[in-house]
């Protein structure tokens, strides 16, 4: 058994002093000795990351699952769902079981894999892993969508088929939202302006708000239709947070879900003239209007924050708004740029657990963590309020080896972090 003393402890929307004991895997006991104090240590439920890229197998020159659970580790972050845009993409049994197998050999904390959809595979993933008797249903933790195109070429916006997925399936759906027809008809537009070398600050001309708009409205219709769970990926902007947000005031849609990702709470357009194509991804950072609305969100319309770690090297990301991969790494330090926002007063702290540990888990049948309770798993972060973090080369843990982040200072640093009840 291991006891941990002398902390806030964040548990039942509450923060309170005191200690909590593990078991083994689990925690056996919380021991409340009075109210919160300042300054102490604060434990943590671990965040539960539903949107990561592990970029194995296939793409391991610019990560892979030991270096990228290392980096998680880092970060505070005890659970990971990764997405099937790898080499071969997880879009098949065969290509799963292969991936499950080099998680279970080299994921430093616990896992879960999404299951990509394509025109062609709908029928056996729903058979095999999409209704309550499939007979591999619990290998996914989801369907994952890509209604535009983005690393990993698994575009698939065939709108008659995706409809028969929604209406056959209870699983989550997660969606990556943007239309494919109107990026291609920007995307010529700056083109003829520029050839290849178009502007990186260009890219969310590209990629706008009604492209994501358009294709998440007709994502949100088909839920709405076939009661669906759609889980709608890493948010971009406020036109669409205010379409659903305005639905969920007027119909019960518990089935409709809202992620945002710490890269577009941090940065806007602006930080294209300084950070260059290290920030750009797909859906794009958009407007300081955008990411104010997301930032104001947190407090009660978004439902979760996952990272969308997606790592590439650095000579991957060269050339502009075309050329540059699109993706950055930001699991490390999701916790603390999360704790950084709380500061700024746009959510509590036990709201903050919410967003990256309870509700994801929730989202994802993982009723065993998220949270801390006597009984659920012991997957636990420790958080010194009094130690800052200053963001260097040398302490990035991903293989790619390079951060957004660089150069910030963040308020917090994370102390110790717990999977399964172990120190690591």
């Amino acid at each position: 058994m291991e006891r941990i003393d002398n902390v806030n402890i964040c548990t039942g929307g509450q923060v309170v002093f005191g200690s909590v004991t593990t078991d083994g895997a689990t925690i056996a006991d919380i021991e409340v000795t009075g109210q919160a104090k300042q300054g102490a240590p604060c434990l943590l439920p671990g965040c539960v990351d539903a949107h990561v890229h592990f970029r194995e197998p296939g793409l391991t020159l610019k990560a892979d699952i030991a270096s990228e659970s290392r980096a998680a580790l880092a970060g505070g972050v005890t659970t990971v769902l990764d997405m099937p845009n790898v080499k071969p993409t997880t879009t098949t049994p065969q290509a799963l079981e292969q991936k499950h197998q080099l998680y279970r050999e080299k994921c430093l904390v616990n896992y879960g894999l999404w299951y990509g959809i394509t025109a062609d595979n709908i029928d056996e993933a729903i058979e095999l892993y999409g209704r309550p008797d499939s007979p591999k249903r619990d290998e996914i933790c989801g369907f994952k969508v890509f209604l535009g195109s983005s690393t990993g070429g698994m575009l698939m916006n065939d709108q008659e088929r995706l409809r028969h997925l929604f209406a056959n399936t209870q699983r989550v759906i997660g969606i990556h939202s943007e239309s494919e027809d109107i990026i291609a008809h920007h995307r010529q537009q700056f083109q003829a302006l520029y050839g290849e070398d178009v502007p990186v600050e260009l890219h969310p001309k590209i990629r706008d708000a009604e492209a994501c708009m358009a294709t998440t409205r007709m994502a949100v219709q088909l839920a709405i239709e076939t009661g669906a769970q759609l889980h709608v990926c890493h948010l971009t902007t406020q036109m669409e947070l205010d379409y659903i947000s305005q639905l969920k005031t007027q119909l019960t849609l518990d089935n409709i879900t809202m992620e945002v990702t710490p890269a577009h709470l941090w940065f806007s357009q602006e930080d294209y003239r300084t950070h260059g194509t290290l920030i750009k991804c797909n859906p794009a950072i958009k407007r300081i209007q955008d990411r104010d609305a997301l930032r104001r969100a947190l407090a009660h319309d978004l439902y979760s924050i996952g990272t969308d770690h997606a790592p590439h090297l650095l000579s991957d990301k060269q050339g502009g708004a075309l050329r540059a991969a699109s993706g950055m790494p930001s699991i490390q330090f999701s916790l603390l740029a999360a704790l950084q926002l709380m500061d700024q007063g746009y959510m509590t702290l036990p709201r903050l657990v919410e967003l990256m540990s309870t509700n994801p888990a929730r989202r994802f049948g993982l009723t065993d963590r998220g949270e801390i309770a006597v009984g659920k798993r012991a997957d636990l972060v420790l958080v010194d309020p009094s130690q800052s973090t200053h963001v260097t080369r040398d302490i990035i843990l991903s293989k790619c080896g390079w951060s957004p982040f660089e150069g910030t200072t963040f308020n917090y640093s994370i102390s110790q972090t717990w999977v399964n009840g172990r120190a690591n």
